[in-house]
């Protein structure tokens, strides 16, 4: 999987950037489908120590996947929206699969009527 990683008003270390690309690379053990993605990291005005944003998404056949992460370090973050992410994955996998069997049983419940 091909992913762009783009970091907002400061320039992301290679070591990152290979980390962030490692992660979301094992997404391929869910999906073999993925096509490519995103991942933006920026640093959020606030008071608090996570500041740290990773926002990843991910586009599928048919379909478009998105995380966002917000933690103290930005492989932290990343951890967080790639975690999302595969959940995503699952639930779009039985989704499809769910609507695969429905339109086979539509199928043959028509076939038996003729």
């Amino acid at each position: 999987m091909n992913i762009t990683v783009q970091s907002i008003k400061f320039n992301a270390d290679q070591k990152l950037i290979e980390f962030i690309q490692r992660k979301t690379g094992k997404l391929n053990q869910f999906l073999d489908s993925i096509i490519g993605g995103e991942c933006y990291l920026r640093l959020e005005n606030v008071d608090d120590e996570s500041n740290k944003v990773s926002e990843i998404k991910i586009n599928i056949p048919g379909s478009q996947l998105f995380a966002k992460g917000q933690a103290k370090s930005f492989e932290e973050a990343t951890d967080i929206a790639v975690e999302s992410l595969r959940r995503q994955i699952n639930k779009h996998k039985t989704k499809t699969k769910t609507q695969a069997s429905n339109h086979k049983e539509i199928l043959t419940t028509e076939e038996e009527e003729y």
